[in-house]
């Protein structure tokens, strides 16, 4: 995973609203601090999930996540995803879409299938690259198949009872400076998606 940080910082913390680790990427401009992967602009990632999920805080800043797709056109077109854009708008080769989160943690997913066939009126076939932009916390992002019940989600990826038996003070002392290896990759799990902060 490549990590860009001109001005700000990226490390792990302990969040107190879940008592769990997560990832704080901070800046004064989005553009110059943010997560990244694959490490090399030649790569790919080639997961053909359709459901892209972040489990993010809301910092009360502007933050903003890119994904970079192939369609069935072989295509590369680009979604901008930001909570200060005030509408969408859509070119040939890339969308922008406005985000609005609630106070706190966020469950936000985005439908990649269906947002590049409304969108472009082309066919989604597979995920090249996802980026993460100041200024945010990262518990997880995950890939699925379909939307899952709450039944079916493994017991880390529900997002209000992370690590609830854990007792107070026991994750202290874990706020740590990331280096670019200790930056966790994108996973593909299933999960439930909780609420959409995109437009209908």
């Amino acid at each position: 995973m490549l990590l860009e940080v001109r001005t700000g910082y990226v490390k792990r913390i302990t969040d107190p609203d879940i008592r769990s680790l997560a990832i704080e990427v901070m800046g004064p401009n989005v553009a110059t601090t943010f997560l990244s992967t694959p490490l090399s602009p030649v790569q790919t990632l080639g997961i053909r999930l359709p459901i892209v999920v972040f489990v993010i805080k809301n910092l009360k800043k502007y933050f903003s996540y890119e994904i970079l797709i192939v369609d069935d056109t072989k295509t590369r077109r680009r979604f901008l995803v930001s909570n200060f854009l005030p509408s969408t708008k859509v070119r040939p080769f890339a969308a922008n879409i406005p985000l609005k989160m609630d106070e706190g943690w966020n469950q936000v997913s985005l439908h990649l299938a269906d947002m590049t066939r409304k969108l472009f009126g082309t066919e989604y076939k597979e995920t090249v690259r996802v980026q993460i932009h100041a200024n945010c916390r990262i518990r997880r992002v995950y890939f699925c198949d379909r939307i899952y019940g709450e039944d079916e989600i493994p017991m880390d990826f529900k997002l209000f009872i992370m690590n609830a038996s854990r007792k107070d003070g026991e994750a202290n002392g874990n706020e740590a400076v990331l280096s670019r290896n200790e930056i966790p990759e994108v996973i593909t799990m299933p999960n439930s998606i909780m609420k959409s902060s995109l437009p209908k």
